[in-house]
């Protein structure tokens, strides 16, 4: 088996971040040997392969305890962070090709023992809830129309379906429970990968805060979700919370015990919005991980 790297992903403050496994040289593994990785340790896992074009510099694979994804914001983030570190970049851009289409990767500086990366990602597709869709979703998170903000639910995509859902304030945000199968039906009914409510900390700032419950990944929470923050930024300048370049910072991870920070910005052509760019701070895990309970033979 293939050297596995377990990198903390969007961490804040040096904590905290979503675990992430990283194959650095996955060429010659199987698609069931990745998923294996991503079953015995729990969490997305990420491969690094060869290119096998002339438009890309690598190749990403992603899977989870249950099945591939076409992307993984923060395993992309954690791959590129620890092939910089071990010398493996030509520069400080790169070019990946995943399931769901190109990424680009800036490599900045470091933050403590990896460097921090960007990734971009295209123009975000959003889409209202109807009424019956949103009745699924409260009854998933197990809340009444009361807890919900004056905006309405969306799915939202840069890459995969992510289902916006505007809670009133982050402690009614802290306080939800849910159960993963109720989840897993109301994002197969709607068409989602899963739930992501959120709530506005400061306006001013673009400072909010959410949480992700994966449609089924194997797991019921995410500690930080990239691709979800990605989605929720689109939701953001539609429901005109965000209007320009600047950083936005979305906490998720609180209710899980692993504060995590990640950091999204809009890029516009003049006043229309032609894409996204997400990133943060890796860190090496220093935490021991054992089979998942579920998954453990």
């Amino acid at each position: 088996m293939s050297d596995v790297t377990v990198v903390n992903v969007f961490t804040f403050n040096g904590a905290g971040g979503n675990p992430c496994p990283v194959v650095m040289d996955a060429d010659g593994m199987s698609a069931a040997e990745m998923r294996d990785v991503a079953r015995r340790y729990g969490h997305e896992s990420g491969f690094v392969l060869p290119a096998d074009g002339e438009d890309h510099d690598f190749r990403f694979r992603f899977f989870v305890p249950n099945h591939e994804m076409e992307m993984c914001g923060h395993a992309t983030v954690g791959a590129l962070s620890l092939l910089a570190r071990n010398g493996r970049l030509s520069g400080s851009t790169a070019r990946i090709s995943t399931l769901s289409g190109l990424v680009t990767g800036f490599v900045g500086e470091a933050s403590g023992a990896l460097p921090s990366v960007e990734i971009t990602q295209p123009t975000g597709r959003l889409a209202v809830l109807a009424s019956d869709e949103t009745d699924l979703v409260l009854k998933a998170l197990g809340i009444s129309p009361g807890a919900l903000a004056d905006r309405p639910l969306r799915n939202a995509a840069t890459s995969r379906v992510k289902t916006l859902v505007p809670i009133r304030n982050a402690e009614q945000l802290n306080a939800l429970a849910t159960d993963m199968a109720t989840v897993e039906a109301a994002c197969t009914h709607i068409g989602s990968t899963g739930l992501y409510p959120y709530a506005v900390v400061d306006e001013g700032s673009y400072l909010f805060e959410a949480r992700q419950f994966p449609r089924s990944s194997g797991y019921a929470e995410d500690a930080a979700t990239g691709i979800a923050a990605t989605a929720l930024a689109f939701g953001l300048l539609a429901d005109e919370l965000v209007a320009d370049d600047r950083p936005m910072r979305i906490f998720q991870g609180r209710a899980m015990g692993r504060l995590s920070e990640i950091r999204v910005r809009i890029d516009f052509a003049g006043l229309k919005a032609i894409g996204c760019r997400v990133g943060g701070a890796v860190s090496l895990s220093p935490e021991e991980f054992h089979p998942h309970p579920e998954f453990a033979a």
